[in-house]
């Protein structure tokens, strides 16, 4: 029984760990994105109105069906 809570405990914090590590993936992809759609408005590429649409476009897409599409 000891040994059980022990191992259930551990990957508990295993879990939270990996949690963790998403949260900073995350955080970096989101950055990275931000950079590159400053970028592209900024030197004139794309609009933000452009951007919008294919978001809501490739949104649509990936949930066919969904209420909120």
């Amino acid at each position: 029984m000891q040994r059980e809570r022990m191992h259930a405990a551990l990957d508990e914090i295993n879990v939270i760990g990996k949690l963790a590590d998403l949260k900073h993936d995350h955080y970096q992809h989101t950055l990275v994105l931000s950079a590159i759609i400053e970028l592209l408005v900024e030197k004139q590429i794309l609009t933000p109105e452009e951007i919008h649409q294919k978001v809501n476009e490739l949104d649509r897409e990936a949930t066919p069906g969904h209420p909120i599409a």
